[in-house]
């Protein structure tokens, strides 16, 4: 069974860095692409990004100057970075695979 579990702060302040990082246990991360996907309060799902099986990393356009991924093939997991955050940051972020399922998501609130 596939499992994905997101990790990082609930809050962060305003103008800071967020990160988060997605383990991954019973696939290898390279074995499918992997997504960044958020949502907030009251909002649709908004894809933020993605890497690839080979480790390719693709980038929102609205995001893309503000985010960086990367992936640790020897822990099985990858990280989000997204700095310069704002209260408009605020929402749940998942992580996924649209073959292998979602993580359960973690709150992220931007606030000082």
């Amino acid at each position: 069974q596939v499992q994905l579990q997101e990790s990082g702060p609930g809050l962060v302040k305003p103008s800071q860095t967020l990160s988060l990082t997605c383990t991954v246990s019973g696939a290898s991360i390279t074995s499918v692409n992997w997504e960044w996907i958020r949502q907030p309060p009251g909002k649709g799902l908004e894809w933020m990004g993605a890497i690839t099986d080979g480790g390719r990393f693709w980038y929102s356009p609205s995001l893309e100057s503000r985010m960086s991924l990367s992936r640790d093939t020897s822990k099985n997991r990858f990280t989000l970075q997204l700095n310069s955050v704002t209260p408009e940051d605020t929402g749940v972020y998942y992580c996924a695979s649209w073959q292998l399922g979602w993580g359960q998501g973690t709150q992220v609130t931007v606030s000082a």
